[in-house]
C-alpha cells in the first residue's frame, strides 16, 4: 500500500468559471491558471503521483506547454489514471479538502464524485469530499483565492 498527498491554490478573479471537480458552480468569480484552474483535481492528481511515485503535475502538466492551455483538468486525471493502469496500479480511495469561504460547496459533491470516480474506475464511496473555510484568514480567508488537499491510497 502507497499513499500520496496532493495540494493546490489557484487565486479567484473575475472572468473566469469556477471549476471544482469537473462541476461549474456558479459564482462571481473564477479560479486563474493555465488550465481550467481545478484545484480539486489538481489535488487529487498530485496525491495519485505522488502515491505512485510518479512526480508531480507539473512534470507530466508544465503550464509552459500551450498543449494544456484552458484544458479540461478532468482530461489530465484520464491521463494519470491510464498511467496508473499501465503500471497495474490501483486506487483504494480518495480523501480529500476544499477550502473556500464561498460558495457553499457540499450541494455539488454527488456530481463530483461522479466524475471522479467515472474516470478512475472506482467507486463512488471511495471518494470523500469535504469543505471548510479559511475562517478569515489569509488569502482563501480574504475570499482572493481557493484551495484543495487531497490524500489517495493506491495498491501495486
Amino acid at each position: 500500500m502507497k499513499t500520496g498527498i496532493g495540494y493546490d491554490i489557484h487565486k479567484l478573479i473575475s472572468g473566469r468559471k469556477l471549476i471544482l471537480g469537473g462541476v461549474e458552480i456558479p459564482h462571481l468569480k473564477g479560479l486563474l491558471g493555465h488550465t481550467d484552474a481545478d484545484v480539486l483535481i489538481h489535488a487529487i492528481i498530485d496525491a495519485l503521483l505522488g502515491a505512485g511515485g510518479l512526480g508531480d503535475i507539473g512534470e507530466h502538466f508544465p503550464d509552459s506547454d500551450p498543449k494544456w492551455k484552458d484544458m479540461n483538468s478532468l482530461e489530465l486525471l484520464k491521463i494519470v489514471q491510464k498511467t496508473l493502469y499501465e503500471k497495474k496500479i490501483r486506487i483504494n480511495n480518495i480523501d480529500c479538502t476544499i477550502i473556500a469561504e464561498e460558495p457553499k460547496l457540499g450541494k455539488y459533491f454527488n456530481e463530483m464524485k461522479k466524475n471522479i470516480s467515472a474516470i478512475l474506475d472506482i467507486k463512488e464511496n471511495a471518494i470523500n469530499l469535504k469543505a471548510k473555510t479559511n475562517e478569515g484568514l489569509g488569502p482563501v480567508g480574504n475570499k482572493e483565492a481557493i484551495c484543495a488537499f487531497a490524500v489517495a491510497s493506491l495498491e501495486g
